[in-house]
């Protein structure tokens, strides 16, 4: 990563246009040509430097629900609870821990009566308890890592 890249990302980590040409703006803004810009994204992405470049939305503004859930993985069973986790579409997020719940995932759904059928098909698929932690009250931290 070069410090084009990094210019790149500590800007977009402040936020992304919502207009007709997003990434040309972006570009005009850095001193990049709009190929550029999305070559170099295309290639953070490629090499792993970036995982995801994308919105983030509210879901329960759109009708949607989160949880937390987690399960006690027995350590011999790791990746494949996490292979059968990792395939619900509705699974955003999932971290090993180092807790007696060492794995920890949020869902996303379109709807909140989706969250307990996503949560009973994990179980039957995994045949281990989830735990399922919804949110009780929401805060905001704006944080951004300087790259």
């Amino acid at each position: 990563m070069d410090d084009i890249d990094r210019h790149i990302i500590n800007t977009l980590q402040a936020g992304f246009p919502v207009c007709d040409a997003p990434y040309q703006q972006v570009a005009m803004q850095l001193g990049l040509t709009e190929q550029a810009l999305i070559e170099r994204l295309q290639t953070l992405l490629n090499n792993g430097t970036l995982t995801r470049f994308g919105p983030l939305y509210h879901a329960e503004l759109m009708g949607g629900a989160l949880t937390l859930a987690a399960v006690k993985t027995p350590l011999d069973r790791l990746a494949e609870v996490t292979e059968i986790i990792n395939a619900f579409p509705e699974v955003a997020h999932n971290y090993a821990r180092n807790h007696a719940l060492n794995m920890w995932f949020v869902i996303a759904t379109e709807t909140p009566e989706e969250i307990s059928r996503t949560l009973t098909a994990i179980e039957q698929q995994t045949g281990l308890t989830v735990v399922n932690m919804p949110k009780i009250n929401e805060y905001f931290v704006g944080l951004k890592l300087e790259a």
